[in-house]
């Protein structure tokens, strides 16, 4: 198995640092907002590397955090005038609730920031005491200077930045690259947020806090890293400086880094009425898995570009899945040879899969695999053996893509009742009727198709 660690700028075979197991963090939500399709792509394609490392049958412990304090929450909170754990609990609840819709697995821990403060003032204690820090103002800030690999994720040279200037804010661009704030000394901004410790009354910075949490629940040195691109400079650089400036060691063994999503060729922006959080997509009809679907079907480190055009597409995507279950749950063919058939596509998906979770090739593996197999039902050389069989092995593959519902399909008593109608009105060759009652069938969203087997309703 090879993943491109963005550290070397190069696959590399993974091994991980305990046999058999797994220590992954996934920077999570800034919990001021709903997220937006944009934050659920860089959460779909860790649910991905997740699901695809259990696969290979690695024990995961992942840990995401959840960023309840910062400058946004702490604005937000202000503005709404209530407290901050109330503003940000909201936005929590909703994040965990959107999570449930795509399907994403739950990591092992979810640290919330403002109950790891203490850990984080332990930190910044070691980074104090090892003499990379000064203060100001009863801030104290981290010394890139001093940290003779900084930049090395994000190749920024240390002799290309501007000597001495420093940044109080959680985030900042790339030209602003310099000393950056561990601790914040408490102002009239963040009115009642604050903790009283030996380094001073104030509040973590931003980068701090996934620098402590991290360790904390996976040790010094773990396995992978995630989180998008725009995240290697300042934030990724940073929890890189802050952990090895403290304890000496590697921090961080693989970092796996997801592309932008842009919408209709355009980068997401409120200003262009192309921003949308999930919500908004589900408000317009669309379908869960199918905007899951869309949100996995393009290599993580490409750029993914969003548009309701390619989401219809991935609805009818997940619709021949959906398909061909029903097919073979009622198939009761000839038995054939389909364990052939099986190997060979299992062979093709895990082999792009091991190869940095390419995910074309493995969802093109499958689709060959849908139609090879359609065309086996449609001559009738799928037993009922056979079905169970394939079945099976799409659990399996599902196991890592997480689209597809095997539940049967309750069909509503009156939708069947007028399915059977119609099938008599058909033997009786009243035609007309047979089709007065498929509209009928299809104002009930259901849609009635003849086949081999006689009529199959399926949900529209």
């Amino acid at each position: 198995m090879k993943f491109y660690n963005t550290l070397t700028r190069k696959k590399e075979l993974f091994k991980p640092v305990k046999k058999g197991q797994v220590g992954m963090y996934t920077c999570g939500p800034t919990v001021y907002d709903f997220a937006h399709i944009g934050n659920f792509r860089s959460y779909v394609f860790d649910d991905l590397l997740r699901r695809w490392l259990k696969y290979r049958n690695f024990k995961v412990n992942q840990v995401m955090n959840i960023t309840d304090i910062d400058d946004k929450t702490i604005k937000g909170s202000i503005k709404e005038g209530i407290s901050l754990k109330e503003y940000t609990k909201k936005y929590e609840k909703a994040f965990f609730e959107d999570l449930d819709t795509l399907n994403i697995e739950r990591a092992e821990v979810y640290p919330e920031a403002t109950k790891h403060v203490k850990g984080m003032v332990e930190l910044v204690q070691k980074l104090v005491d090892n003499g990379h820090t000064y203060e100001s103002k009863g801030t104290i800030y981290f010394r890139i200077s001093s940290f003779k690999d900084y930049g090395k994720l994000a190749r920024i040279k240390v002799e290309d930045l501007k000597a001495g200037a420093r940044v109080c804010q959680d985030e900042y661009e790339k030209e602003n690259a310099s000393d950056f704030a561990l601790w914040k000394a408490w102002d009239e901004n963040d009115g009642d947020v604050f903790w009283e410790t030996n380094i001073g009354k104030g509040r973590p910075g931003w980068h701090i806090e996934c620098s402590a949490m991290s360790m904390k629940y996976l040790g010094e040195t773990f396995d992978i890293h995630t989180g998008g691109v725009d995240l290697i400079f300042p934030h990724h650089t940073n929890e890189i400086c802050q952990a090895e400036g403290a304890t000496g060691k590697k921090f961080v063994n693989y970092w796996l880094h997801n592309e932008h999503l842009i919408v209709e060729g355009k980068k997401m922006s409120k200003s262009l009425g192309n921003f949308y959080t999930l919500r908004d997509i589900l408000e317009k009809g669309y379908k869960p898995m199918a905007i899951r679907y869309e949100l996995l079907v393009t290599h993580y480190r490409q750029k993914l570009n969003f548009s309701f055009k390619s989401l219809k597409a991935a609805e009818n995507s997940i619709g021949r899945l959906q398909d061909l279950i029903i097919k073979l749950k009622s198939a009761n063919g000839k038995t054939t040879a389909v364990k052939k058939l099986i190997e060979n596509t299992q062979n093709k998906f895990e082999d792009a899969m091991d190869d940095d979770l390419n995910i074309s090739i493995a969802l093109a593996s499958l689709f060959d695999f849908v139609r090879d197999t359609n065309k086996l039902l449609l001559e009738g050389k799928i037993s009922k053996k056979n079905a169970k069989d394939v079945l099976d092995f799409l659990k399996k593959i599902d196991s890592v893509l997480g689209i597809i519902d095997f539940e049967e399909q309750d069909v509503p008593k009156e939708v069947q009742e007028l399915a059977e109608k119609r099938e008599q009105a058909r033997k009786n060759k009243n035609f007309a009727e047979a089709d007065k009652l498929r509209d009928e069938i299809t104002k009930k969203d259901y849609i009635i198709e003849d086949t081999n087997q006689g009529p199959r309703l399926k949900k529209k």
